[in-house]
C-alpha cells in the first residue's frame, strides 16, 4: 500500500469509503432501507420459529370451547374479550412450545440439513435468541393467564390447575423428562390439544366444568394428532440414529400407516353419524374429505416430506368448518342452546 493510499484512510470520514485510490461518500438514504431490511428479516426469523402452520393445532380447540359455551345455557354473557385473551394466551404458551422444541431437537442432536425445523441448524438465529424468545411467550401467557383470571367467573384454582397442565406439558413434551424421546408424546398432544384446550375455553367463560365437551373434542385431537404422528413417521430413521423412541419407531411404518389413516378418517365417520342422528349442519366438515384421501395417498408413498404440513393445513379448514357446524347447529347434542 503506497503512502498516498495510507494518507486516504486515515483522512476518511465515517461516511465515506475508499474505492481505486479515490474517496466516495456513502449514501446514508440508501442505507437505512438495508438496515431496516436486516430489522425485519430478523423479525421474519423469529415469526419462523414459532413454526405458524402448527398454531391451528391450538387455535381451533379454543375456538370450539368457546363456540359451546356460546351455547351452553348460563348466566353469564358470552364475553368476547376474553375470547381474545384466551386466543393470545393459548398460541403464546403453543408457540413457547415450539420453541422449547426447536431447542432440545438441536442440543440432542436431532435436528440436521435435511430437518423440517432449521432455526438453529441454519443460524437462523442463535440458542441464546430461541431461549429468550421461549422466555418471553411463556411470559406473555402468564400474562394472558392473569388477565384471565380477572375476566373470567371461574374459580382461580380451577383456571390454575388447567392452564399450569397445560404450560408445563407444553415445556415437558421435550424439555425436561422429554415425553416425545419415550414415545409418550402422542399421548400427550391428544390429551392437550384436545380435551384440555376445548374445556379451558369453556370454563374461561362459563366457569363451569362440563364433561361433555370431551366429546366434542374428539374430532379435533385425532386430527391433530394426525399431524404429529405424520412427523414422527417422516422422521423415524434419524430418530433411531440418535437414540429416541416414538411411536412411530416402535410399530414400524406399515402399523403408522394403519395408524395414521385411523386418526385421519375416523372424525369424518364420526360428523357422518351426528349429519344422521343431529343435524345436516355436521356435514360441513366433510367438504375437506377428498383433500384427506390425497395425504393419505401420498403418506402411503416413499416421500412424506411435506405431509405434516398439509395435515396441518387439512387441521386449519377441517377446524373452521366444524367449529362453523357447531355455531349453525340449533341444539349441539349434550349441551343445551342458550
Amino acid at each position: 500500500m503506497s503512502e498516498e493510499q495510507i494518507d486516504l484512510l486515515l483522512s476518511k470520514k465515517p461516511n465515506e469509503e475508499v474505492s481505486n485510490g479515490e474517496i466516495k461518500h456513502i449514501n446514508q438514504d440508501t442505507a437505512k432501507p438495508l438496515r431496516k431490511k436486516s430489522g425485519l428479516m430478523k423479525v421474519s426469523s423469529y415469526v419462523l420459529a414459532l413454526r405458524p402452520w402448527s398454531l391451528s393445532a391450538s387455535l381451533m380447540p379454543t375456538l370450539l370451547g368457546s363456540t359451546i359455551a356460546y351455547k351452553y345455557p348460563g348466566a353469564t354473557d358470552f364475553n368476547y374479550i376474553t375470547l381474545l385473551v384466551t386466543i393470545f394466551t393459548i398460541v403464546s404458551v403453543h408457540g413457547a412450545g415450539n420453541v422449547v422444541n426447536t431447542y432440545y431437537d438441536y442440543v440432542k442432536g436431532i435436528d440436521n440439513r435435511k430437518s423440517d425445523d432449521r432455526i438453529l441448524v441454519d443460524h437462523i438465529l442463535t440458542q441464546e435468541e430461541v431461549v429468550t424468545l421461549g422466555a418471553l411467550l411463556y411470559f406473555f401467557g402468564c400474562t394472558g393467564f392473569i388477565l384471565l383470571a380477572a375476566l373470567s367467573p371461574a374459580k382461580f384454582e380451577h383456571l390454575a390447575l388447567v392452564y399450569f397442565g397445560g404450560l408445563s406439558s407444553s415445556f415437558l413434551y421435550t424439555g425436561g423428562i422429554g415425553f416425545k424421546y419415550i414415545a409418550l408424546g402422542d399421548l400427550l398432544i391428544l390429551i392437550i390439544f384436545g380435551p384440555i384446550s376445548v374445556l379451558f375455553a369453556f370454563l374461561l367463560q362459563t366457569g363451569r366444568v362440563e364433561w361433555a365437551t370431551i366429546y366434542y373434542a374428539i374430532p379435533l385431537a385425532l386430527n391433530t394428532e394426525a399431524i404429529l404422528h405424520s412427523n414422527n413417521t417422516r422422521d423415524s430413521e434419524a430418530d433411531k440414529k440418535v437414540g429416541i423412541v416414538t411411536l412411530a419407531i416402535i410399530i414400524g411404518h406399515t402399523a403408522s400407516h394403519v395408524l395414521y389413516a385411523f386418526l385421519l378418517f375416523t372424525p369424518y365417520i364420526m360428523f357422518m353419524v351426528a349429519t344422521l342422528k343431529y343435524s345436516k349442519w355436521f356435514m360441513l366438515p366433510l367438504v375437506t374429505l377428498p383433500k384427506a384421501f390425497k395425504i393419505e395417498k401420498e403418506f402411503r408413498s416413499s416421500d412424506i416430506q411435506g405431509v405434516p404440513k398439509k395435515t396441518a393445513r387439512l387441521n386449519l379448514y377441517f377446524g373452521i368448518l366444524y367449529v362453523l357446524a357447531c355455531s349453525m347447529v340449533p341444539n349441539l347434542p349434550f349441551i343445551t342452546q342458550r
